[in-house]
């Protein structure tokens, strides 16, 4: 199974990151809404994760899932070394803007 890759966009002079499938699944766990502000268009398989989103995880050291079904309920599970390992990433670099490369 081929790994995906985080090919950054807004600072295209860092190198990519590889990450396992599973931890491209958690993806959408950090992701800020689209409609967010401050969030550009994004194209296929693109994403754009908050600084301020990254640096509350990595505070609190949770990150807040919400049903579909109930928004207005959620629940906090403790992040795992891979999220951990992607947000220091995404927190050293600046990255916020990426691209998944399979």
């Amino acid at each position: 199974m081929s790994q995906s890759r985080l090919v950054p966009l807004d600072h295209p002079e860092v190198a990519p990151l590889t990450i396992s499938a599973r931890l491209r699944s958690q993806l959408v766990y950090f992701m800020s809404a689209p409609d967010a502000p401050g969030v550009p268009p994004l194209g296929p398989h693109e994403y754009w994760i908050a600084r301020e989103e990254v640096e509350r995880a990595l505070d609190e050291g949770v990150v807040l899932l919400v049903s579909p079904l109930d928004t207005e309920n959620f629940t906090e599970v403790e992040i795992n070394e891979d999220q951990e390992a992607l947000l220091e990433w995404l927190r050293e670099h600046d990255v916020q803007h990426f691209r998944i490369d399979s």
